[in-house]
């Protein structure tokens, strides 16, 4: 599911795999191969005109990991815009900060793997 992606959404996912942060290569680390509960993710998924970090098809869960500039104001008033709009898609998007990603994984993956659970049971 790309929701009409440009093709230029799809370039700028490949160019954000290529560099991810090291909370996203930590979180990766964790998810991939269906390491999560068995649900299969992927990292810089684009969907729409977005690009999110992390996304599981299966429960239309999609995982951001926000750093220090998602404090900004002008960066709080685009993320809650994005968020509204994957929402009309019936997709429910999460955020994690860095921090509570590298020092934090073991609550961070217990969260998300209630949030899939639940939305895939429902």
């Amino acid at each position: 599911m790309h929701l009409s992606a440009r093709v230029s959404t799809f370039r700028n996912a490949k160019q954000l795999r290529r560099v991810m942060t090291p909370a996203e290569k930590t979180l990766w680390l964790a998810l991939k191969n269906k390491q999560l509960d068995d649900l299969k993710f992927r990292r810089q998924h684009p969907i729409s005109r977005y690009v999110l970090d992390f996304y599981c098809v299966r429960a239309k869960v999609g995982i951001e990991i926000d750093g220090k500039y998602h404090e900004e104001k002008s960066q709080k008033l685009y993320d809650a815009d994005r968020t509204e709009n994957l929402e009309l898609h019936n997709i429910q998007i999460i955020r994690f900060t860095n921090e509570e990603v590298l020092t934090n994984l073991t609550e961070v993956l217990e969260s998300i793997s209630q949030i899939c659970e639940s939305r895939i049971l429902s």
